[in-house]
């Protein structure tokens, strides 16, 4: 790899990665908190909304804080009936009120047993796993069945699955690779977390989409045509030879080129 290219793209992560990013990115709605259950809830919200205009994702997920008082681990762990009418109404694109309210049954499960939603990331995860395909793979298992153990009466919405994306299924996982940049990256920019530490950044996979992949293949990066989960893993394969052990800190430099330079 030519080193221009690679001293471009560092340059490109130095100058998006800094708190100025924040403001018009979906990463702005987890930054209003400063406890880390409400960091870990509202960034969820955020990464599964973030499809489409990144004016209207981050205009519908301070809506749904709002609406849990911004205050959203107190919301699903102590909610009530009045509380959740108060939800049904939400709509965000092809997520409604019924896939809100699973949603927020599941984090009241799981945060009834555990501190930390990253515990839902580390189930699928094998100590010698070098990408995160094993757990976004046991977080949908978790997610639709696991969380709820012993617990009777709930039902899953067919509908709901298509909100939480699996290797598994073909696809780029883009939003919730996008959410674990947040919650595992170092805040050495001050735009992710570094909340996490079960899971390294060397293990993180880039958030692809159509702009990130237009990017990579006019940089030689990508030659995979179909933009599935293993066109991720042969993005982040290219990355790691830039930075292996923070290979997605070049998120920065390919969305901001895709989306806001319009490279």
């Amino acid at each position: 790899m030519k080193k221009n290219l690679i001293d471009f793209l560092n340059r490109k992560v130095e100058e998006y990665n800094r708190p100025s990013f924040i403001e018009a990115d979906p990463v702005c709605i987890p930054h209003l908190f400063t406890a880390r259950p409400d960091i870990e809830i509202a960034g969820l919200f955020a990464a599964v909304f973030a499809w489409g205009n990144r004016t209207s994702i981050i205009a519908k997920s301070r809506e749904l804080m709002q609406r849990m008082d911004m205050r959203p681990y107190e919301f699903v762990l102590n909610h009530g009936e009045d509380d959740l009418r108060g939800l049904l109404s939400f709509k965000h694109r092809t997520f409604t009120a019924t896939d809100l309210l699973y949603f927020v049954e599941v984090l009241k499960q799981h945060y009834s047993r555990h501190d930390s939603l990253e515990a839902a990331f580390l189930t699928g995860m094998g100590s010698r796993d070098k990408d995160m395909t094993g757990s976004l793979n046991g977080f949908y298992s978790y997610f639709f069945g696991g969380v709820w153990e012993k617990v009777e009466g709930v039902e899953i919405p067919a509908r709901t699955r298509k909100h939480i994306a699996a290797p598994f299924r073909g696809s780029t996982c883009k939003r919730l690779n996008m959410y674990l940049r947040w919650m595992v990256r170092p805040a050495d920019g001050g735009v992710d977390f570094g909340l996490w530490k079960g899971i390294s950044p060397a293990q993180l996979v880039i958030p692809i989409d159509l702009h990130v992949a237009r990017v990579a293949r006019r940089f030689g990066l990508l030659q995979r045509e179909a933009l599935d989960w293993q066109a991720a893993l042969e993005l982040t394969a290219w990355l790691r030879r830039l930075d292996p052990t923070d290979p997605v800190k070049y998120d920065y430099a390919l969305f901001a080129l895709g989306v806001i330079e319009k490279f």
